[in-house]
Order: C-alpha cells, then structure tokens, then sequence
C-alpha cells in the first residue's frame, strides 16, 4: 500500500507543474495581442497626429502664396521667378518629434479656355513638405490668378517664340531673359515648351530693358541687341515692356554646321595662307547693315575649317593686297549653308598680274542654274583675245621669252618652255615666230615643246585647245599636237584622230577623249612657211580642262589690258547673246550672262 501513495502524489505534482506551463503561453499570446493593439493605436495616433501637423503646415505655407502679389508668385531659383524658397533653399521646421522640409515650385499655365495659343492665364503653385524621419514626401497643389495686367500700373508681360529654320518651334530651348540688360536685378532662366514659347509675366515696365537670349544643346544661339553707335537699328532690339501689355518676339536657332573653305591654284593645288574675308547674310542691324557673321582668316594647306557656325550664306572673298584673282568658285560666289551639314566651298586661284581681270557667269535665266560647255568669247575691236568655255579650267601660256630649258612649268616661271627646233624666235616677249636671218624666213618649220602641266589630278578631262591670233598671213600655218599621260615621262603628240600624222590646224578645236585621264600635259606647235619672206606668229596658247576643281558656269580672262571690250557667249538649245559692251578697268564685279532657249 504505501508503494501506491508515492505514485499518486507523483502523479498529483507533474499535473500541476503542465498546468502552469499552458497558463504562461495563454498570459503570454494575451499579452503580445494587448502589446500589438497598444502599438498600433500608437502608430494610428501619430499617422492622425503627423496629418493634422501637414494640414497645419499646408493651410499655413499656401496661405502665404495666396496673399502675395501675383508678380513675386515664384521660387528663388526657379522660372517664374520670386521669393518662395525652392528644394535648395527649403524651410526646416520641427514639430514634435518630427523635422520637416518645406518647398516649392511654380510654373505657368494656360488655360484652353484662351483663344490666345500659349498665353500663361495664371500659375501653378506646388507646394511639397517633406518628413525628413519618415522620408514621406506631400505634395499640395493650388493656383493664382493675376488681377489682370490692365489693373497692375507697373507690369507688362513678354512672350518669346523659338523656332528654327524651316519656321517651326523649338521645344525645351533655353531661353533666359536679363532685367535690367546692365547690372540686372532678375535672371529669368526657362525652357521653351512643346510650342516653342516662353511667356513672363508681371514684369516691371522699361523701355529696352530686357535681353533675351535663346539656345540649345548643339544648336546656334540668338538674341536681343542694344541699341549703340554700331548698330542704330538692331533687327531684335533689346524688347520694351510696357505697362498692361504683352510684347511678343521670335527668334530662331538651329542645328549647328560646319563649312570648309578650299584654295586652289588653277591645277588644283593647295594655296597657302591666302586671306580672306567670310561674310554671312544674317544681319544684326540695318541701317546701317550690321552683319552677325563678318571675319577674317587665313588659309593652311589650303584649308579654312569653319565648325560649328549656324546656317546662313556665306560669301568669302580675297582681302585687299592678296596677289591673287579669283578664277571662279564651285558653287558660284557664296554658299548656302544649310543645318546639320558639312559643306565645301572651292576657291580657285590664279596669279594677280594686272588688275584687269573678267570673269564670265553664265545661267539659265529661268533657273538660275549654271550652264556648262558654254562658249565665252572675248574681243576688244576687231580682235578676238580668247574663246573659252563654261565649266572648266584652263592653261594660258602667253609669253615664251625666258627660252628653253624648263621641264616642269610653274605659275612662277611663266615665261619658259621644254624644247625648241632651232628655227624659232621667242625674244620678243609676246610671240613666237620662225627665225629670222637677213630680212627672210629660210627655215620652212619651227617647233617648240612645252613644260609640262600639271593639272594635280588624273581625274582630268581635256576640252578644249585654242590660239592666237585665229588666222594667219597667206602661205604661212600653225598647227599643234598634244601628249598626256601620268608618268611624267612618256610623250606621245597625237593630233585630232587620236594619231601621230594628224594636227590641230584650227583653234577651238576639241581634244577628243584620248587624253582623259591623265594628269600630265604638253603642246607641241608648228610653225611653217611656204613664203620665204613671210613668218607665222603665236601670241597665246589656251588649254581647257576639267578636273575635280571646276568652277561651274564660268570662265575668266585674265590680266588684260585695260580698255572697252565685248563679251559674246553661245550655247546650244540657247539663244545667243552677242557684243555685250564692258569697259575694263581694275577689279570689278563678275559679268553674269543669262541666256534664254
């Protein structure tokens, strides 16, 4: 029996010690459910409290706005401009157990209502409080509507428009406007919207007092100008903003572009250091004409780079005292340089001799387009200095005197040739004739072989072969042969037929297409008697071309004498204009000729 008592009270204690282990697990999940609500009454209470502080805060800080003048409605840094502080200059504020950022932003709004297309009826305020413990970010959004600029005595308002080339707007331009222009008291820093159009308004009357200056990101850059002793007139003056009024201006910008600008000599080499004046057509003033884009430069390796210029036309021309004349230009005289685009402008270049120089334009009249393989000839009474044509080059060779000896000829030594037969007489500068001995001409042929020419470039096509004078005295000839080739050394004269045993015999003839394609060139004239008392006589020799630096639709007639001549030009499919009287005398502008079918 006392076995079974020790069970029992065994049994009795381990029952109680469960019990007390199941009542602390059910006061315990009691408790944690008690702690739970009890947390989250606290946090119910500080979302209620932390709301009411915002509302508090908002009610205050937009209340602020509302009782400001409409004109100083804006942030510190911000467009519109005025005294509310912005993020980087936000209010701090602390409330409990919380600190608070206090912002805003202000921007302009136009109502649809406005029949008046991006005209800013009022503005839009956001104002944003930070938590800086909770990192939560509230916004609150109100809007002010001016009085009217009618009943404001001192403001006005400005509205200015960006657009570009093609007259369509610039959205997200830069544009900033300065008040006053010199020591300014406001910076308006904006962006142009979709419709290319910033609108400021509530601005303080003056007359030019504000300047406005627009641009973007790889775009050029335009302006308002003051008025000065320069420019009286600016095409944008610095605009005028009047009490109960909205000044509108346009101002246009547009990708950026780069021109190069080439000097040649007439074989297509790279002439140094030439300068020359580039000239744009956009004006800043008128007048006096003020040009935006006026200035000097010098060429190396026969190269001005002009990067990053806006589009616009632009004309170079040689600077006074350069010892050149212009032989003509691809594309004809200026350059229209359009957006977003690389261009090229080739200035091809001969030696200033005299200052009597004529150079030929010729154009459709319709179109105004260039017309090649036309025929420009030159008279000064009954004689004809030279017949040329549209389009390409040409060698002039007029004087042989220095003699023989010379197998490369150069614009510096003019006056040189290869070779000579013996029985030519070059002494009188000017001429070639078959030498004289005694008061005859025994030696029934002459010849002389030129230096060569170089053209610079084996892309070359040879036109057409001329001399002086056209005709000759009774029993006496001129003929020719030419050779080409890219060698520099192997010289096979060949006449018309492309042989050996033919000979040019008439001037302005054709060289055919045998010679294309080389770089090289020589002559080879003939001269011969049947009449022992009379000689043959040369004054000039012309060999046209046509390279890589052509100069479209034009001719020149270089270093004349001066004096009247008469220009006549014909061309197929054209009718033709004849004895157009000039007087010659110093550098003057290019003749242009428009022919009509």
């Amino acid at each position: 029996m006392p076995v079974f008592h020790n069970q029992n009270k065994k049994l009795q204690s381990g029952f109680t010690i469960m019990e007390l282990i199941v009542s602390i697990a059910i006061f315990a999940i009691l408790l944690a459910g008690m702690l739970g609500a009890i947390a989250t009454i606290t946090k119910t209470t500080k979302a209620a409290r932390d709301k009411t502080t915002l509302s508090s805060l908002a009610t205050n800080y937009l209340e602020i706005v509302r009782n400001m003048p409409y004109s100083q409605v804006g942030t510190l840094l911000g467009n519109p401009h005025g005294n509310l502080p912005d993020l980087p200059n936000a209010i701090v504020q602390t409330i409990g157990d919380y600190r608070y950022n206090i912002f805003y932003k202000v921007s302009y709004v136009h109502d649809p209502a406005d029949p008046v297309v991006g005209a800013a009826d009022y503005k839009q305020v956001k104002m944003s409080i930070l938590n800086l413990s909770t990192n939560q970010l509230t916004d609150f959004i109100t809007t002010v509507v001016p009085k009217g600029l009618i009943t404001d005595p001192n403001t006005g308002a400005l509205q200015v428009k960006v657009i570009n080339s093609q007259g369509l707007p610039v959205g997200g331009a830069s544009v900033t406007i300065t008040y006053p222009t010199t020591t300014p008291i406001y910076i308006f820093p904006d962006v142009a919207d979709r419709s290319g159009q910033v609108t400021e308004i509530g601005l303080p009357a003056g007359v030019h007092s504000y300047r406005v200056v627009v641009t973007a990101g790889g775009y050029s850059t335009d302006q308002t100008y003051p008025v000065t002793v320069a420019n009286p007139n600016p095409v944008h003056p610095d605009p005028t903003v009047a009490t109960g009024t909205i000044t509108q201006l346009t101002l246009s910008i547009d990708t950026l572009a780069n021109l190069n600008i080439k000097t040649l000599d007439s074989t297509c080499h790279n002439l140094n250091g030439v300068n020359l004046n580039v000239l744009g057509s956009k004006l800043i003033g008128a007048g006096p004409n003020v040009n935006k884009f006026n200035n000097n430069y010098s060429s190396s390796a026969g190269l001005i780079a002009l990067n990053n210029i806006e589009w616009d036309t632009y004309t170079p021309t040689l600077l006074a005292g350069e010892p050149y004349v212009v032989y003509g230009t691809s594309p004809i005289q200026a350059i229209n340089v359009l957006p977003a685009t690389t261009q090229t402008y080739t200035m091809i270049l001969g030696p200033l001799v005299t200052p009597n120089n004529l150079l030929v334009i010729v154009k459709d009249a319709a179109s105004g387009t260039a017309l090649e393989n036309a025929s420009v000839t030159l008279t000064q009474g009954s004689s004809t200095i030279g017949t040329l044509l549209t389009g390409g080059s040409v060698w002039v060779q007029n004087d042989w005197s220095l003699g023989g000896g010379l197998a490369q000829w150069s614009s510096s030594t003019p006056s040189q040739y290869f070779q000579d037969n013996g029985n030519v007489d070059v002494s009188n500068a000017g001429n070639i004739t078959i030498k004289r001995v005694g008061f005859n001409y025994p030696n029934a042929t002459g010849t002389l072989e030129s230096s060569t020419f170089d053209t610079g470039t084996s892309l070359t096509n040879y036109t057409i072969l001329s001399w002086q004078p056209s005709s000759q005295s009774a029993s006496t000839t001129v003929m020719f042969q030419v050779a080409a080739n890219n060698d520099n050394s192997t010289w096979n004269y060949i006449g018309p037929d492309g042989t050996s045993g033919s000979y040019f015999t008439t001037p302005g003839s054709d060289m055919g297409s045998a010679l294309d394609s080389n770089r090289y060139f020589r002559y080879k004239a003939y001269l011969q008697t049947n009449d022992p008392s009379k000689t043959p006589d040369l004054t000039s020799v012309n060999v046209n071309f046509v390279t890589g630096c052509f100069t479209p639709g034009q001719v020149i007639f270089a270093n004349l004498a001066g004096g009247s001549y008469a220009v006549s030009v014909s061309l197929a499919g054209y009718s033709p204009q004849n004895n157009i009287p000039l007087n010659i005398s110093g550098p003057q502008a290019p003749l242009q000729v428009l022919m009509s079918p």
